[in-house]
């Protein structure tokens, strides 16, 4: 009993001085728990201390915000020389209605309104749209960012990390946006992939690449020659010669249009880093009716309120992919031409890692290009 008192005690202090470290270093603080904490406590004890450091953390916000009143500002301005304004989306690609929550929050400016982001690519359409809205009927702080994207006209691609997720098997990735992607000046987003190896040993193929190997009875992004996306519930089938790459990340969110019952059955369910108890930063991919696809991101988050969100804002499919503050990035690219781009990341919140994404990065990710 001694111990794990000890141990509570020592999880708290850790809590309070991860908090205060982690709001002034979040990059050193993320790479502190995969690459010390992990190697040195274990995969389950790190998990005990993320689970109390998520718990204060959330208890912290849920005191500010007794008193504060949430910020709908929380989207980054397009850079000065990227040209178009912002304004009200419209699209016939994409359904762009207003969502609406069942919460009784107060609604803040913006909330489940769709707006245009602004690309140098598309000056004269809408090809991705971008709203917030806040799922969480006891949480008004915890705030969901969607961007939807038109699939008629954009193509999505994969890419392994150097190291992740098959370096535990010796199997690297490039980690890079594909040089012809960059090249051709046609880079529009990038945004996080998925679990570390370690931590649910989801599946990934890119090509005739295996970086881990696809298991049975999860979701299952596939991506086909032709740039579009489709989910399916793997069992084992061969796929096509024209499916690109598979990536798994755990089981549906969403599936034909129902948010998905949330039972823990096993520990790596949700991973063993993310548990449906566990508020933190998530973030989730889905796919709408007619093949868009829709990019989820939010603060305090159960799998449950992700889903939530997705399900609103139009995916009949979806699945869970990174999660924490210092992995969720949606960062958006703008041609200068040359093969040469701007980029900034979607919220003011979220590390701006455009860099890393044509230059090598260690984590997979997704790239969204302009059809040719």
């Amino acid at each position: 009993m001694k111990k794990i008192y000890i141990f509570a005690g020592v999880c708290l202090i850790t809590s309070i001085f991860s908090y205060v470290y982690m709001q002034f270093n979040p990059a050193a603080a993320a790479q502190a728990a995969d690459n010390i904490l992990r190697p040195l406590l274990g995969s389950k004890k790190t998990l005990a201390l993320e689970g109390t450091y998520f718990t204060f953390n959330d208890q912290i916000n849920k005191l500010v915000y007794t008193y504060k009143k949430p910020n709908s500002d929380i989207f980054t301005s397009p850079l000065s020389t990227d040209m178009l304004p912002i304004k009200t989306a419209s699209s016939e690609a994409m359904d762009l209605s207003s969502i609406t929550l069942t919460n009784t929050f107060p609604p803040l400016p913006g909330e489940g309104v769709w707006q245009q982001i602004p690309s140098t690519l598309f000056q004269n359409m809408t090809v991705l749209a971008k709203t917030f809205v806040r799922p969480d009927p006891t949480r008004d702080y915890a705030i969901v960012s969607l961007v939807k994207m038109d699939m008629h006209k954009l193509g999505i691609g994969v890419q392994a990390g150097t190291y992740y997720p098959g370096g535990t098997h010796g199997i690297f990735g490039l980690g890079i946006v594909p040089k012809t992607i960059q090249q051709s000046n046609n880079l529009v987003a990038v945004f996080n992939g998925g679990f570390m190896e370690k931590d649910g040993e989801y599946g990934m193929v890119v090509g005739n690449k295996v970086y881990v190997p696809l298991r049975k009875d999860l979701a299952t992004l596939l991506m086909y020659t032709n740039g579009t996306a489709q989910f399916i519930d793997y069992q084992g089938q061969v796929l096509g010669n024209d499916v690109i790459a598979a990536r798994q990340n755990g089981a549906f969110l969403v599936r034909d249009g129902i948010v998905t019952p949330f039972v823990e059955t096993s520990q790596d369910t949700w991973g063993r880093t993310t548990t449906n108890s566990m508020y933190t930063w998530r973030s989730g991919i889905g796919l709408t009716k007619d093949g868009n696809i829709i990019y989820a991101v939010g603060n305090s988050l159960l799998p449950q309120t992700l889903a939530l969100a997705l399900q609103k804002a139009g995916a009949v499919d979806a699945m869970q992919l990174d999660i924490n503050p210092y992995w969720v990035r949606f960062i958006l690219y703008n041609s200068l031409g040359n093969g040469l781009y701007s980029y900034y990341p979607l919220l003011k919140e979220m590390h701006n890692g455009g860099y890393a994404y044509l230059h090598g990065y260690n984590k997979d990710f997704f790239y969204i290009y302009k059809k040719s």
